[in-house]
C-alpha cells in the first residue's frame, strides 16, 4: 500500500511517516501490522476527544439517518447547524453572537479577513511574523514566513507584519488597518504566549484607530488551554474569532464568529459576501455539537490544567531547555533541530506519536487528546525521557 500511497496520493513532504493505519480508539492509533501507538499529537490538536469517541460517533450516526447535505449554507434551517451556532455563542461574551460555519480553519481565516475588510472599508491587514493561519493564498499572505511563501508569490497585497509581543510595533496599526490577526498563542513559531498584557494592548490600539482584532483560536480554542477559548486566559475580547481543529471532534470544520452588526455586512452590497456549499454540513455540525457539549458538561477543561502540570512534573530533563505553551498545547524546546528530529522519530519507533512545529525547528509538539488518562500521559513521558537519555 505504501508504494500506491506515494504514487497516487499528493504528498506534502519528501519523507512522510508512512504508517499504514488499521484503526484508532481513545488515545491510541493502530497500524495494519498490529503495532500500537500512543497519540501525543491528536491529529495536530484536532481530535480533542480522542479517536472514535462514542458520543461523537452516536451523533454522526443519528444524523446520517435523517439527512446529509441539503442546500448551500445559510438557505435552509438545519437543526445541527443552528444548535452548534447557539452552543458556541453561549460560551462567548454577548458581543460575539453570530457564527458562520465553514469547512476548515483556513476557510475561517479567509472569511474573517473578508469580514474585517467589508466592515471597515479598509484594505490593510496586520499579522504576526512566523504566524500560521492556514495554507490558502489569503491565509498564506498573513503568515509572514518567507521560506513557505516565496514559491507562491505574488500573494494577496496589503499585508504588514509585526513581531509577537513587541510593543514597539503597535504604532504600525493605523487608520489604514482593517484588522489585526494574531494567534492567541503563536503556534508554528514555537507555542509562544502573549506577555505583559500584550493582547490587551493590541485591542486598545485597534479601538483607537478603528481596526478590528481577529484572534485565531484554531488551536487554542475548544478547551485545549484550560479554558474553553484561549483568549479567556489573557483578559481580552476580540472582534472576530476563528476556530476549527478541535471543534469537530475529528471531523473537518471551521467557523468565524463576530457580532451581529459586523457579521451582517456580508449579507448586502454585495449579497453573498461569503458563501460555501458544504460549510456547516449537518453530519459534521452534529459531531461538533456533541464535542462542544461533552467538553462543557465534563471536567475536561479543568483537568487540562492539571494534566499540564503532570506532564511538566514527568518531563524534567537536562536536554529540555524549556516547555512552552498552556494546558495540553505544549512544546518541548530542545538543544538543536537535529535533536528534535531524533527524538520524534525514535519515539515513533517506540510507539509514541510526537510531531514538529512549522518554524521552531527545536520544538517537539505535545498536544494529546483532552481525554488522555494520567496513566497514558505518564507512559508517554517515560518513553520520551528514555529517548532523551540517548539523544
Amino acid at each position: 500500500m505504501k508504494s500506491d500511497f506515494l504514487k497516487y496520493q499528493g504528498q506534502t513532504t519528501p519523507h512522510p511517516l508512512g504508517i499504514e493505519i488499521s484503526h484508532a480508539n481513545g488515545s491510541y492509533i493502530y497500524s495494519t501490522s498490529g503495532k500500537e501507538y500512543l497519540d501525543f499529537v491528536a491529529g495536530v490538536s484536532a481530535n480533542s476527544l480522542g479517536h472514535n469517541h462514542p458520543k461523537v460517533k452516536k451523533a454522526i450516526n443519528e444524523q446520517l439517518e435523517k439527512y446529509t447535505h441539503i442546500m448551500v449554507y445559510g438557505e435552509f434551517i438545519q437543526k445541527p447547524q443552528l444548535e452548534l451556532c447557539k452552543a458556541l455563542a453561549a460560551t462567548l461574551p454577548e458581543s460575539l453572537s453570530s457564527v458562520y460555519l465553514v469547512n476548515s480553519g483556513t476557510e475561517a481565516t479567509e472569511g474573517a479577513l473578508k469580514l474585517a475588510k467589508r466592515f471597515t472599508g479598509r484594505a490593510e491587514i496586520i499579522a504576526g511574523n512566523n504566524a500560521y493561519h492556514g495554507n490558502t493564498m489569503g491565509a498564506m499572505s498573513i503568515c509572514g514566513a518567507e521560506e513557505q511563501n516565496r514559491a507562491f508569490r505574488p500573494l494577496i497585497p496589503g499585508s504588514r507584519f509585526i513581531h509577537f509581543n513587541n510593543e514597539a510595533d503597535l504604532a504600525k496599526i493605523t487608520t489604514k488597518t482593517a484588522g489585526v490577526i494574531l494567534e492567541t498563542i503563536q503556534g508554528g513559531g514555537g507555542f509562544i504566549e502573549p506577555t505583559n498584557n500584550y493582547l490587551q494592548k493590541i485591542k486598545q490600539r485597534c479601538e483607537e484607530v478603528g481596526a478590528l482584532l481577529i484572534l485565531d483560536e484554531i488551536q487554542t480554542g475548544i478547551g485545549r488551554t484550560g479554558t474553553f477559548w484561549g483568549f479567556e486566559n489573557y483578559n481580552v475580547t476580540p472582534d472576530i474569532i476563528i476556530t476549527g481543529k478541535g471543534l469537530g471532534g475529528g471531523m473537518p470544520i471551521g467557523a468565524f464568529i463576530s457580532s451581529y452588526e459586523i457579521m451582517n455586512t456580508l449579507k448586502n452590497n454585495p449579497k453573498l459576501g461569503h458563501i460555501t456549499t458544504f460549510g456547516g454540513h449537518p453530519v459534521i455540525a452534529a459531531a461538533g455539537l456533541a464535542t462542544v457539549q461533552e467538553i462543557l458538561s465534563s471536567n475536561l477543561i479543568e483537568e487540562t490544567k492539571r494534566k499540564e502540570q503532570l506532564i511538566k512534573k514527568h518531563l524534567k530533563h537536562p536536554k529540555i531547555r524549556e516547555i512552552r505553551g498552556k494546558g495540553l498545547m505544549l512544546a518541548l524546546i530542545l538543544e538543536t533541530p537535529e535533536m528534535a528530529d531524533n527524538v520524534i522519530l525514535n519515539c515513533l519507533e517506540n510507539g509514541l506519536i510526537l510531531f514538529w512545529l512549522l518554524y521552531e525547528k527545536r520544538a517537539v509538539r505535545i498536544t494529546p487528546p483532552l481525554t488522555i488518562s494520567d496513566k497514558e500521559l505518564i507512559k508517554g513521558c517515560e518513553i520520551l525521557t528514555n529517548i532523551l537519555d540517548n539523544a
